[in-house]
C-alpha cells in the first residue's frame, strides 16, 4: 500500500465514516504523517536513547553556512518525506553542500542533513505488525545483500535472519509511538562502534515484503485477519536463510552498475532465488513492472534513479 493511500484511509473525517462499517488497522493520520517524517523520527528516537546518525533539521536556508562548517563529510541530504532513494543526495565536500541543498529544497522543502554512516556495516530491515493496543503481533528481520543504487537505495537482494537485538529496538520504538498496523524500520550497523543506527521508519508495507511472506510471515493476511477478528495470535518465528530479490529492474541494474559484477556473492546468476514479482502462475505483475520501467524513462527523477 502506498503511503498516500494510507493517509486517505486514515484521514480523520473519512476514518469516522468508514469505521461505522469496519475496522481500520492503521495508525491515525497525524501519527502516520509523523512516522513518515524523517526529522520527527530521528528526534523521537534520540529522545528515547536509540542510536541514530547525527541529523540537522533545517528551518532557514541561512543555517546551511553554519552547518557546512560543523559537519564531517561525506554527508547525506534527505527529503523529510519520500520513499526509496528519491531526492537523496550524497555530498562529499563543504563546497557542494549549499548548491546541493538548494537543489533538493526546490523539490522537497527543507530536507534534513544527516551524517553518512561509513561503508562496511550491514543494513537490516524489521517488519512489524502491531494490534489496536500497540502490542506486537508479527515481526520479521532481514539483511540487505544488494541494492540499487549500489551505494545505497532500495534493496534488490535480501536474506531472512535472526537479530533479536535489532528486532527488540524496532519493536520497543514502535510500541512507544502507540502504533497500530504494519511498519518497517531500517537500521545500519556503524562499523566504527558496531552499534545499529536507526535510519528511518516506513509507516506502510515495504518493498521487500515478499521475502517475509516466503519466510513464513504473511503480513497482508495477518493484517486482514486482525482487522476482521480484532486481534491475532503472535507470529514471531520464521525460516532463516531465505533469499528473495527484485530482479526487474533492481538487481539487473545493480549488476550493470557494479564493477564487481562478476564476483558478486551470492552470484547474480543464481536464478533459483525467489523473486518479488516473477511467477509463472501469475505473469501479469511482470508485464506491469516492465511497462512501469518504460514509463520511468520519461520521468527525469526516476530516470536518474534507474541510472544509479
Amino acid at each position: 500500500m502506498e503511503f498516500s493511500t494510507q493517509i486517505l484511509l486514515t484521514d480523520v473525517a473519512n476514518r469516522q465514516r468508514i469505521e461505522r462499517h469496519t475496522r481500520l488497522p492503521f495508525a491515525d493520520a497525524d501519527l502516520a504523517k509523523k512516522g513518515n517524517d524523517k526529522a520527527c523520527v530521528m528526534q523521537y528516537a534520540r529522545e528515547r536513547g536509540i542510536d541514530v546518525p547525527t541529523t540537522y533539521v533545517v528551518s532557514d536556508i541561512e543555517q546551511i553556512t553554519m552547518i557546512a562548517k560543523e559537519v564531517a563529510y561525506p554527508i547525506l541530504i534527505k527529503p523529510r518525506n519520500s520513499s526509496g532513494s528519491r531526492g537523496i543526495v550524497f555530498v562529499k565536500e563543504r563546497e557542494e553542500l549549499l548548491t546541493s541543498y538548494l537543489k533538493v529544497h526546490k523539490e522537497y522543502p527543507f530536507p534534513i542533513i544527516q551524517e553518512y554512516i561509513p561503508d562496511g556495516g550491514e543494513v537490516y530491515g524489521v517488519g512489524l505488525l502491531l494490534n489496536f493496543q500497540s502490542e506486537i503481533r508479527a515481526s520479521f528481520v532481514y539483511k540487505r545483500l544488494r541494492s540499487h543504487p549500489v551505494r545505497g537505495g532500495p534493496s534488490t537482494l535480501r536474506e531472512s535472519v535472526k537479530r533479536e537485538d535489532i528486532r527488540e529496538i524496532a519493536g520497543s520504538f514502535m510500541k512507544s509511538l502507540r502504533w497500530t498496523g504494519v511498519a518497517h524500520v531500517e537500521f545500519k550497523i556503524d562499523p566504527r562502534d558496531r552499534k545499529p543506527k536507526l535510519l528511518e521508519v516506513n509507516p506502510r508495507f515495504w518493498g521487500s515484503l515478499q521475502l517475509a511472506i516466503e519466510s513464513g510471515v504473511d503480513f497482508p493476511f495477518l493484517l486482514y485477519k486482525m482487522a476482521m477478528e480484532g486481534d491475532i495470535e503472535p507470529v514471531m518465528d520464521y525460516n532463516v536463510g531465505v533469499r528473495c530479490r527484485w530482479l526487474i529492474p533492481g538487481d539487473l541494474l545493480h549488476f550493470i552498475k557494479n564493477p564487481e559484477r562478476l564476483r558478486l556473492k551470492p552470484s547474480f546468476f543464481d536464478f533459483k532465488t525467489k523473486d518479488d514479482i516473477i511467477s509463472l502462475s501469475d505473469p501479469m505483475p511482470v508485464i506491469g513492472r516492465i511497462s512501469s520501467v518504460l514509463a520511468f524513462l520519461y520521468d527525469k527523477e526516476m530516470k536518474n534513479l534507474l541510472h544509479g
